[in-house]
């Protein structure tokens, strides 16, 4: 008999027992913040208030804050026109009145946020326009030409205030800007802030024997002496920036009076000195600015296209400063609707600025959304207790041009740390889109350096007289191209909106964010929308919904 073979099966390999998972890289090298819709630093939210001391101290920091850029705007344009320091210093009432106005219009019954309107660098293009078209011109006196020269300008505004108030009440705004997500807010929102740094350091360089000890002082006391001590910590935190520009300012009037300037050239003592802006000596101690004061508007065709590239401008600027607000205040990204209603609301501030004769449109003051991140206190009631301050000092001329002589490099300095916050606040958007996403940064970064690089190069070819380096036959066309592809904002809005949307748009809405963004397009997407931006008194129950 053969021998019999059993051929047994090998046993069973056992796997070896699982291991715990590997290591997550990221949580080892410390904690991942999720991402937060409100900020949880702040003192005070939109709809919450500070005591009345403090509220009414806060509020002239406010004005305060907002006095450079309109100061800075009417000695820029005020000499071109013709006029003399008693025109500039009236010029600057005007601002100043049509500010509180605007400022109370839009925080009652447009955006609703505690944003200041402030006067717009944005139409600066289409009134040097004006004035060279006035130029050659003879008239019996330099104020002959000054007083028809703002006529114009009131023609002008008055026309194109309705391009605001179509964009905005027809909710044309509103719904282009359902188009945004956060990849478009980003570059947005900080271009708004990084596109004014010619307002920043340049101007502080114009004199650093006060724009750099001011910059220093206020970030030393502001940051890091708060810290010292718990109960010098709310006040330097809140109010470090009036305690610096009190010490800075009798700074520089002890150079003044101590002959420190008087052999500097003419364009040093003007940035430098304390009596150099002659506004004290020309102001009127009380005069109230009233309709039509300058005369009868003037209406031209070729001026009045110029400023609705303005107007539209100005609209693009607001939007990216009314996101910004949002943010600093402790409220939601505002809705669509409310969007159309400040736009709207805007416009008729700038018709009524034309009826009263200031000489630019108004826009979201930026350094004063800046300040609502250096306190801590995003208050709406702070915002419309400023605007007392500033219907106050344009009628008692004398009490404004006493605070309006504070020399431009102060101003300046403060810019540097308020533009820089906004630009930062911008993003802080990014954390609800992807940020892994090759898509999103290709997008977000060619949107922020277009933003950047374009209106540079406009800016670098416009010469002094406002000639841009748009240059055909229609004067009217070149101002238009002009002042929209000379400003940041607007170059944002239309190369993110247009690259977004179209580069695989549907594809990567949960990259961009949008299943975030999108309730807060809709009136009713999130209980917050009506918290924060219902109009008060209850108009909303008395209103139909297509008005609001």
């Amino acid at each position: 008999m053969g021998e019999e073979h059993h051929h047994h099966a090998p046993p069973p390999v056992q796997a070896p027992p699982a291991g715990p998972p590997p290591p997550n890289l990221a949580l080892s090298r410390g904690p991942v913040w999720n991402p937060t819709e409100q900020l949880s630093q702040l003192h005070y939210c939109i709809h919450s208030n500070p005591l009345w001391p403090v509220a009414l101290l806060l509020g002239f920091q406010h004005y305060i804050v907002m006095l450079g850029t309109t100061v800075l705007i009417a000695t820029t344009l005020v000499p071109a026109m013709g006029g003399d320091h008693g025109d500039k210093a009236r010029v600057i009432q005007s601002l100043l009145f049509m500010s509180g106005v605007n400022t109370l219009l839009q925080t009652w019954f447009g955006s609703r946020l505690p944003t200041v309107m402030g006067g717009s660098f944005a139409f600066l293009l289409p009134v040097l326009s004006i004035i060279n078209d006035y130029t050659d011109r003879t008239f019996p006196s330099e104020h002959e030409r000054f007083t028809y020269t703002i006529r114009t300008i009131q023609g002008s505004l008055i026309v194109s205030s309705f391009v605001n108030i179509f964009l905005g009440f027809s909710k044309t705004w509103g719904n282009l800007t359902r188009l945004f997500s956060p990849i478009i807010i980003v570059p947005l929102v900080c271009v708004v802030g990084l596109g004014l740094f010619a307002r920043g350091f340049p101007l502080v360089a114009n004199c650093v024997q006060i724009g750099l000890p001011m910059l220093i002082l206020l970030v030393i006391t502001q940051q890091y002496l708060k810290r010292l001590h718990h109960a010098a910590h709310q006040v330097l935190e809140r109010f470090a920036l009036l305690l610096c520009i009190a010490v800075i300012w009798a700074f520089a009037a002890i150079l003044t009076v101590a002959g420190a300037y008087n052999t500097a050239k003419p364009q040093t003592q003007v940035s430098c000195r304390t009596d150099r802006s002659y506004l004290m000596s020309s102001a009127p101690w009380i005069k109230v600015p009233y309709p039509f004061q300058w005369g009868t508007p003037i209406f031209r065709a070729s001026h009045v296209f110029g400023m609705m590239g303005a107007a539209l401008v100005s609209s693009a600027e607001s939007t990216g400063g009314f996101f910004a607000a949002a943010r600093l205040s402790g409220a939601t990204p505002p809705p669509a609707h409310v969007l159309s209603r400040s736009i709207g609301m805007q416009g008729i501030g700038m018709l009524l600025e034309g009826i009263f004769g200031s000489v630019v449109g108004t826009t979201v003051s930026v350094e004063n959304v800046g300040l609502l991140g250096l306190t801590h206190i995003g208050s709406r009631r702070v915002v419309q207790i400023s605007c007392g301050y500033m219907i106050f000092f344009s009628i008692f001329g004398k009490f404004g041009a006493f605070f309006a002589s504070i020399p431009l490099p102060i101003f300046a300095a403060i810019y540097c740390v308020l533009f820089g916050i906004v630009a930062a606040t911008g993003i802080s958007f990014i954390q609800f889109a992807n940020t892994n996403s090759i898509r999103n940064i290709y997008v977000l970064g060619l949107t922020l350096f277009l933003a950047i690089s374009i209106p540079q190069y406009f800016v670098m070819n416009t010469a002094p007289d406002g000639h841009g380096p748009v240059r055909t036959d229609g004067g009217w066309f070149n101002d238009i191209l002009n002042t929209i592809f000379s400003s940041a904002p607007t170059v944002a809005i239309i190369v993110g909106t247009l690259i977004d949307n179209t580069l695989e748009g549907k594809q990567t809405a949960v990259d961009r964010g949008l299943p975030w963004w999108g309730p807060f397009q809709n009136r009713k997407g999130d209980v917050r929308n009506d918290e924060f931006y219902r109009l008060p008194l209850r108009i909303n129950e008395y209103m139909p919904t297509r008005f609001l």
